[in-house]
């Protein structure tokens, strides 16, 4: 029998090629150490390389083989922040140019005539490579690093077009999206649908309209915490919820403090006491709201972990740490809070979230902290940022009750400023040993637990995907 051979091409930034590699792609191994992986990583301009800690995953995984497509001629392509065009039509259109090269490598993967192919696993920016798939006759899966719920709104938006015609609008009524419960006001819809003139509308019907091509939706969620959204997506394709996959270690990009600084300090606080501050590798704030939030946490008497990040430079998207935090935070408060409180640059997310001494997370609700969140049973006040944190924050507080609500519609990149007495009200609840939430987060904690041993719904569903898989060699051979 041939070995079954598949193709992974996700985007080439550090999340996306966590969350498809080192947890997908493994568990898929663990279930059958019969198949192949290899996945062809496509770089995005200005980027020449992997970053070292993308090199350390591919450098541990002996049994999924790392591909780097040949760079395409991308010179043609307006560059995203200085142009119009905004970051999800780029990305897109430096997809669209590698199918070339793809090609090929995929072709040279099948003249191994002791290898099969079963099927090319996608992300949402790499959609377009389902004519790729389409060529050599093999079905596309659409790993998919974010919700059900929003899996459910990308499926939304081509009926949608079809109907209207035109981009959201913040003016906007409620929005009925079959994959929520409660009609979905305009203000928490991702940036990139009210965006015309750069393409971000136009891309996310596409990447919509080519999901329905897919055979599965490979989901980092799992059933229980969704079941509304879940049941809500007519299939097929099929949806295959196999999470919470979440990495358990993170990486070490801190420039200030270290990360066994963070754990001591951690160590010598009280049980359940600590409330975390963290908004991920692009996740940053003007000295305005920086102030807002100390003046917060300065009056609530909470002790706290915050990380602070200073904005991106010299081209880049991901933030950075400050070499002196102290010059963009008020006088004199370090100092204030020194016995209760600890500011810091990068943090490692999910090992705090561990830490016994954490009892709450302000978080920008990004999909992977939100699962780690509920992992590590630490609830979350919403504050997101970009993308479809805002949806997420929406989900989680509206929807699942699973969250405390800070703010909903913040942007980073817009005008809002949060005060310090509704950040203040928003700790105290999340602090709160009677809120209900937290009762509530604990409950899926261990469902999402369960969910990811033998027998549980996620292992069940990863089982079932396999057997699927494999089901396209039977077919190719007939």
């Amino acid at each position: 029998m041939k070995k079954p051979e598949l193709v992974f091409i996700p985007l080439a930034a550090s999340s996306h090629l966590t969350g498809s590699i080192q947890f997908f792609a493994k568990s898929l191994l663990d279930q059958d150490e019969h198949l192949s992986i290899t996945v062809l990583i496509i770089l995005l301009p200005p980027q020449t390389d992997l970053d070292p800690y993308t090199k350390s995953i591919v450098s541990s995984n002996s049994n999924i083989k790392f591909i780097i497509i040949p760079p395409a001629i991308t010179s043609h392509i307006p560059q995203p922040f200085s142009s119009s065009i905004c970051i999800e039509m780029f990305v897109h259109r430096v997809c669209e140019s590698h199918k070339p090269q793809v090609e090929l490598a995929i072709k040279d993967l099948v003249l191994d005539e002791s290898t099969q192919l079963v099927g090319v696993v996608l992300d949402m920016f790499s959609s377009c490579m389902i004519d790729v798939a389409n060529k050599f006759k093999v079905p596309s899966y659409m790993f998919c690093s974010f919700s059900t719920a929003y899996l459910g709104f990308l499926l939304h938006l081509p009926d949608r077009h079809n109907q209207v015609g035109d981009n959201f609008h913040p003016s906007d009524s409620d929005s009925v999206i079959p994959s929520f419960q409660n009609h979905v006001p305009a203000n928490v819809l991702p940036g990139a649908v009210f965006d015309k003139s750069g393409g971000g509308y136009e891309s996310y019907v596409y990447f919509g309209t080519r999901f329905k091509e897919c055979k599965g939706f490979i989901v980092n969620s799992f059933a229980e915490v969704e079941p509304y959204a879940l049941y809500s997506i007519v299939t097929p394709p099929n949806v295959y919820p196999v999470g919470p996959l979440i990495e358990f270690k993170n990486r070490n990009d801190s420039s200030g403090s270290t990360k066994s600084e963070i754990k001591n300090w951690l160590d010598n606080q009280p049980l359940k006491s600590v409330l975390f501050l963290c908004f991920g590798t692009m996740g940053y704030f003007n000295e305005s709201q920086l102030a807002q939030i100390a003046i917060a946490l300065e009056r609530s008497g909470h002790r706290f972990l915050w990380s602070i990040r200073q904005p991106p430079r010299d081209g880049n998207v991901a933030t950075s740490d400050y070499t002196n935090v102290q010059k963009v935070l008020p006088d004199g408060f370090l100092e204030r809070v020194k016995e209760r409180g600890m500011v810091c640059g990068w943090a490692p997310q999910a090992e705090v979230l561990a830490h016994g001494a954490v009892k709450g997370f302000v978080s920008h609700c990004g999909w992977n902290s939100v699962l780690e969140s509920l992992w590590y049973n630490v609830p979350i006040a919403t504050w997101p940022l970009h993308a479809e944190q805002q949806l997420n924050a929406f989900l989680l507080v509206k929807e699942l009750e699973l969250a405390v609500e800070l703010s909903l519609s913040y942007r980073s990149h817009g005008s809002e400023l949060v005060m310090a007495d509704q950040i203040e009200r928003a700790i105290n609840s999340l602090m709160n040993d009677a809120n209900p939430v937290r009762e509530k987060v604990k409950d899926i904690s261990e469902k999402g637990r369960n969910a990811m041993i033998k027998g549980g719904s996620s292992f069940v569903t990863l089982e079932k995907l396999v057997q699927d898989m494999l089901q396209n060699i039977n077919k190719s051979e007939q």
